[in-house]
């Protein structure tokens, strides 16, 4: 990047020091009681319920293997287990008289991505906002805040307000947002310090809540750290952002960085350990099963394990096609998925790959002794040709697959004055026989950024639609969809404008029935009431 000139600078630095100013000052105080998310004009013009109550009918099957070190399946992170299988054991909404609850994080942003319970059904989640990342605890019925820790603000809100480009923050998955819930209902995380940290919540003698750091994990002398700030404006270094942290079977908290960085900490001695994939780039979490880590980056798809000293080995590696460029709908040229660990057996990896014209489903046999020749199990074309992109993680239950087409949403301004996106959820199925797989059916729901679930307790899936107006209306769903049929099932209007896009963030089944869905402004919450 070229510096400009002194004077030119000066001024610029006055003008962005200003703008960041005005924004931070607009940020509302931290409030015990949820404010509610304003609605945008037209809210009065649309349906706010489409469909009739669903039936609960369970799905058959088992859910992925308890991770020993990771919150209860459901409860843990953003895909709600090690597998990243995006189920829930729980009951969602029936849609039965659904109300629909928010809550205002912040004037600008507050978005609130990854949600978590702990034992208690409390939330733990962290929201996004431009003086910093929030890890909030939040009563499950009122989303009234009961705790709050405020975390470093990350590089990309700086360099956003400082060259005014906002892609900078919308395609930013460091900091803090991916997050895990361990077995004993801390938070694990890296901030945009290159920092990992374990944080403990705890309620004091006077019954209020607060956030305890029990660890920080320092890895800036394995990770460069020359990052934008509001004291280094330009810097002449590298950065490199922790993507996400997840922990193996044995305990060690993996961690993995945009620029390709592959590490490990041993928690018990603090021991860092790290390696490093050459010109690729990790954007998305990894996921965890016994028989290892599975990593996905712009190039290819990973199976790794730790040796005895704690550095990553690689037991195998498979590229995929990754496309000519970076299409309208992912952050980066390449896979926008999680890997899904999933199969009756255990025995399959699942992504998607980011082909030209038409997205593939690629399922792969998992372990190191697989022979190269054997490695694919199927790859399936999904959605309409020029128009198909995922950056979301894939559902996964049994041998099924659900994918969503998230082609044509860049930021919440992509839809704004009624635009909505193509649209399209899929559901594949790997044969039994593992022979291949075949497509069961093709929904047309308008899902254009969400992390969607299945409640498999009562056979729902449920995605967060935005549908395009004719009197630019932008008013967005919840929607519940027939895991077995593909069919709609019923949609709760939740909001009108801006602040109720999700902007990539999941949505979450609470062990309430609640499903909460993070927003640009907060969090919205849908649950039944009768």
């Amino acid at each position: 990047m070229t510096t400009p000139p002194p004077r030119r600078r000066g001024r610029a630095l006055a003008l962005v020091t200003a703008l960041a100013a005005l924004l931070l000052a607009g940020a509302a105080p931290v409030a015990q009681a949820a404010e509610d998310i304003p609605l945008a004009p037209g809210h009065r013009l649309v349906d706010h319920y489409e469909g009739a109550p669903a039936t609960a009918r369970p799905v058959p099957g088992r859910g992925p293997a308890q991770h020993p070190y990771l919150a209860p399946n459901g409860r843990s992170g953003m895909h709600a287990d090690g597998a990243g299988s995006g189920t829930h054991p729980f009951s969602g909404p029936l849609g039965r008289d659904p109300e629909v609850l928010s809550a205002k994080i912040a004037a600008v942003g507050g978005e609130c991505a990854t949600v978590t319970f702990d034992s208690g059904g409390r939330l733990v989640t962290v929201c996004g906002t431009f003086s910093g990342f929030l890890l909030k605890l939040l009563d499950p019925r009122t989303l009234d805040t009961l705790a709050e820790y405020k975390l470093p603000q990350r590089s990309s809100t700086v360099e956003a307000i400082t060259r005014l480009d906002f892609e900078k923050i919308f395609k930013d998955t460091s900091g803090g947002a991916y997050f895990y819930l361990d077995d004993r209902d801390r938070v694990v995380l890296a901030d945009s310090r290159q920092h990992v940290l374990r944080i403990a919540h705890r309620q004091k003698a006077d019954g209020a809540w607060e956030f305890v750091v029990e660890n920080d994990w320092d890895l800036t002398s394995l990770v460069p750290h020359d990052c934008v700030s509001w004291t280094n404006l330009f810097p002449s270094g590298v950065c490199d952002p922790v993507t996400s942290v997840m922990p193996d079977w044995d305990g060690r908290v993996w961690w993995v960085t945009r620029l390709g960085r592959v590490g490990t900490v041993d928690p018990a001695t603090g021991a860092l350990r790290v390696i490093r994939l050459d010109g690729e780039e990790i954007q998305n979490s990894f996921s965890v099963a016994e028989d290892g880590v599975s990593i996905v980056t712009d190039h290819a798809l990973y199976g790794f394990r730790a040796d005895a000293d704690g550095v990553p080995r690689v037991q195998w590696r498979e590229t995929y096609d990754r496309g000519t460029g970076t299409k309208p709908g992912s952050v980066n040229q390449g896979s926008g998925t999680t890997p899904d660990l999933f199969g009756t057996e255990d025995q399959y990896v699942a992504i998607t790959d980011n082909a030209d014209d038409r997205m593939n489903v690629l399922v792969y046999r998992r372990g190191a002794g697989v022979p190269p020749a054997e490695r694919l199990v199927c790859k399936v074309p999904v959605f309409g040709a020029g128009a198909s992109t995922t950056d979301n993680s894939l559902i996964s239950w049994g041998n099924s697959l659900v994918v969503e087409n998230n082609y044509g949403y860049e930021n919440p301004s992509t839809l704004l004055l009624g635009r909505s996106v193509v649209g399209g959820a899929t559901r594949i199925d790997v044969r039994a026989d593992g022979s291949g797989c075949d497509t069961v059916w093709e929904s047309d729901v308008r899902s254009p950024s969400t992390v969607p679930k299945l409640s498999t307790a009562n056979g729902l899936l449920y995605f967060y639609e935005k549908r395009p107006s004719s009197w630019g209306i932008d008013a967005w769903y919840l929607t519940a969809v027939d895991f077995r049929t593909g069919k709609r099932v019923f949609s709760r209007f939740t909001g009108t404008g801006l602040s109720y896009d999700n902007n990539w963030a999941p949505i979450t089944i609470g062990p309430d029935g609640t499903a909460y869905v993070g927003v640009f402004n907060g969090i919205v919450a849908v649950r039944d009431q009768a």
